[in-house]
């Protein structure tokens, strides 16, 4: 038992290492004595701040999103050291300043509330002092908390609102003095307290929190050992197992990295002890742990920011998600299929898998996730969901010993669990707010100046300056727009990453709907930015995901992140399919559409597969890997021709491969003698 217990807990420790090496948000300071204290009651008082607000209802926008900041702010100063390699067991006297700092910025608001809300007029000196040290703390706590690439591009835009006189050609404008500037980042709600911060102070708070608890019931050990039980018997076993237990953890973990760490700590080394490469392996754990993020019903809590930016319902969204979420975790599971085939490889031995009876028992484990896809759709507000979702979990937990949250491993009373969940639910959402208020920095400055609407413009002049072809115009445009999205999604988190995608790229598939009537959803034109700005995180050279897997597979960052593209590959195809068939997104589609649709798809994919992976009953020539692609993609696009054709030709490559691959086993006959 001891050297179980040694094993897990080194395991655990290189968990850690590889998730503060490639995630920022976990590379924090490890405290104890005052210190500690303080942040242990920061962290329990953040918590317990917004259960009551969720509860009870929350304060005014100044009031609720300032004190929110002002947690956040005081907690990351206090946990995230000024360089990553710094002293991690003090709080440098700095930080006690910074910290000090804001707490009074951030307790302005409550405090002269009355005063500000009947001010007529700009600000005083004073205010302007205020407002410039409250940008200059979220800046620098954005780049402790969460990395310097949001934190460049948030300086890049104010930089641009002061200066839009000097700025070139179509990016000009008036410019806004400094005064104009620090007034709209603090004293509205068009800048750092804008709409960014206020999802992360009501939604998304109390859903990090949930997860937090889930993660104190042993749901995520669950997760993995319901995986082994269900596909690590099967051809290719454990990459099937880190297919379903990474789609599962990687809705409430939020993080990409941190979901390809925990599973794949266990399913890579699996994975390349069945046969598989250590680059395949770590692209298989790679890919399926960022498809997490765009997997309902959380979708790693952008969907809570996309209620805001893009005007429709919770459910609306998660619905919106459910066909893309099955055919990329689909595509990724079939070409794990083939790729074991073509190797023949073969699925876990049974000594190697939980026991079936056991593992069923606990899958009341599930209720929790259950009840808030039932309370959601039934129209319950997303608060009230989040907090009948915490209580529904304490609840379950205490159907069994050893997940229950008020005992220890000793089976004696405790409120350890409890303290754990309220302290880790707020130590993951301090990246989320830092993100979220320097966000709004730049959602407020191309609000202020028109940007968004430039930068969108641009890219449809480029498009049409090569095309006259309405489809081929819309096409480049969709390509120019996913290349900014990867682009500027790279290194950030998911929260960050929507926000700035849907802000500086999703302009340009508005810009076609206005300029030449095109008539794509609003939803679907965000779920296209979010899709490619989630990818950033597989798609070389950046590829964070990809270079974690490789610290526990041992493969090279670039070619494991070429084989996660590669099985990813119908998240770079998807999203232009439900940008020109909305019905992949039950966007005003029949129920027979849409599983017609959802049908033809699944064959698609299997059909891009067996191309990608060169594969399918034998192995196949590079002219059959064309065909088979072209062809998955005749059927992965939702119209009725190309159904019929891609289908015809489907069956015509089905039979070939049996007939071929009978031949090809059937016994040479011997010489007569």
């Amino acid at each position: 038992m001891s050297e179980n217990n040694e094993n897990d807990k080194l395991v655990e420790e290189k968990q850690q290492e590889l998730i503060e090496k490639y995630d920022i948000e976990a590379s924090s300071r490890k405290l104890v004595g005052f210190a500690g204290w303080v942040v242990i009651l920061g962290l329990i008082s953040f918590s317990l701040f917004q259960l009551y607000t969720g509860v009870f209802g929350v304060y005014t926008a100044y009031i609720q999103r300032t004190v929110h900041l002002g947690f956040a702010l005081s907690l990351i100063f206090l946990l995230f050291p000024a360089r990553r390699k710094g002293d991690k067991g003090k709080v440098a006297w700095y930080d006690w300043v910074l910290v000090l700092l804001s707490i009074g910025v951030s307790g302005y608001w409550p405090v002269f509330y009355e005063t500000l809300v009947q001010q007529i007029g700009g600000i005083d000196q004073a205010q302007m002092i205020i407002g410039g040290i409250a940008i200059l703390l979220v800046l620098e706590a954005a780049r402790r908390a969460v990395g310097l690439p949001i934190t460049i591009i948030a300086l890049f835009f104010l930089i641009y609102a002061v200066f839009g006189q000097q700025m070139p050609g179509m990016l000009a404008h008036r410019g806004l003095s400094l005064e104009q500037l620090i007034d709209s980042m603090f004293f509205t709600t068009q800048g750092i307290l804008g709409t960014p911060l206020q999802v992360s102070s009501t939604y998304i708070f109390l859903f990090l929190l949930f997860g937090a608890f889930l993660i104190q019931t042993g749901i995520g050990t669950y997760f993995n050992d319901l995986a082994l039980v269900i596909a690590g018997r099967r051809v290719g076993g454990p990459a099937k197992v880190a297919i379903f237990s990474s789609a599962l953890n990687g809705t409430i973990s939020g993080s990409s990295v941190a979901n390809t760490v925990t599973t794949g700590s266990y399913t890579i080394p699996m994975m390349k002890k069945l046969g598989y490469t250590r680059n395949f392996a770590g692209g298989v754990e790679a890919a399926s742990s960022t498809g997490g993020q765009i997997m309902p019903p959380i979708m790693g809590a952008a969907a809570f920011l996309m209620i805001e930016f893009a005007g429709v319902g919770y459910w609306d969204i998660a619905k919106a998600a459910v066909i893309p979420a099955i055919l990329y975790f689909a595509g990724i599971w079939i070409m794990t299929h083939f790729e074991a085939k073509r190797l023949g490889l073969t699925g876990l031995p049974k000594d190697e898998i939980p026991n079936k009876k056991e593992t069923f028992k606990k899958i009341y484990l599930l209720l929790p996730i259950l009840a808030i896809i039932y309370l959601l759709f039934e129209g319950y507000s997303i608060e009230r969901t989040a907090i009948y979702g915490i209580v529904i979990t304490i609840a379950v937990s205490l159907f069994r010993k050893e997940t229950n949250m008020f005992l220890d491993d000793d089976n004696k009373f405790t409120f350890g669990k409890l303290i754990d969940g309220l302290t880790t639910g707020a130590r993951t959402a301090l990246g989320v707010a830092a993100a979220t208020a320097c966000a709004g920095i730049i959602v407020g400055v191309v609000t202020k100046t028109g940007l968004g609407l430039k930068l969108g413009n641009s890219l449809v002049d480029i498009a049409s300056s090569i095309t006259s072809s309405p489809q081929a115009l819309l096409l480049l445009t969709l390509f120019f727009t996913m290349i900014t999205s990867i682009i500027i999604g790279m290194g950030s988190p998911t929260t960050a990453n929507y926000i700035i995608t849907s802000t500086i790229a999703l302009p340009a598939i508005i810009a076609l709907n206005d300029q030449f009537q095109f008539a794509i959803p609003v939803l679907a034109a965000h779920m296209f930015v979010f899709y490619f700005g989630i990818l950033a995180d597989i798609t070389p050279p950046v590829a964070l995901a990809a270079f974690a897997a490789t610290g526990i597979s041992g493969g090279e960052p670039i070619r494991t992140g070429f084989n996660a593209s590669r099985l990813a590959i119908a998240a770079y195809i998807i999203p232009y399919m439900f940008v020109l068939s909305p019905q992949l997104l039950m966007i005003d589609a029949t129920a027979g559409e849409i599983l017609l649709s959802l049908a033809t798809a699944l064959l698609g994919m299997i059909s891009i597969g067996a191309g990608m992976i060169g594969f399918w009953y034998r192995k196949l020539h590079w002219i059959e890997r064309i065909i088979t692609i072209v062809t998955g993609l005749m059927l992965v696009y939702p119209e009725g021709n190309t159904d019929i054709f891609g289908f015809a030709i489907f069956i015509v490559l089905v039979v070939i491969q049996i007939r071929t691959k009978q031949k090809k086993d059937e016994p040479k006959a011997q010489p007569s003698v």
